[in-house]
């Protein structure tokens, strides 16, 4: 379900509806029996939680990394001793 955003050409009454993706626009204002158009507004976007990339799987890639090669270089060290 998405929320859609209407405003009515004949008095201007804005509101905004829950509909499915597949369901037709609505056509007529409930208050003035005007034309209505749907508006495009912005989204708002919000990730939350663990799992996106940039701050989670890029990082521990980048400390596992670095932790396998200083732990080579160590074993190195003491492989010359």
């Amino acid at each position: 379900m998405a929320i859609y955003e209407y405003e009515c050409l004949n008095c201007r009454y804005r509101f905004e509806v829950w509909q499915k993706i597949t369901e037709e626009p609505l056509k007529f204002c409930d208050k003035c029996g005007g034309e209505l158009v749907r508006l495009i507004g912005n989204t708002g976007f919000i990730l939350k939680g663990s799992g996106w990339y940039v701050t989670d799987y890029a990082r521990k890639e980048k400390k596992e990394t670095s932790q396998k090669e200083e732990g080579s270089s160590t074993s190195e060290k003491s492989s010359q001793s």
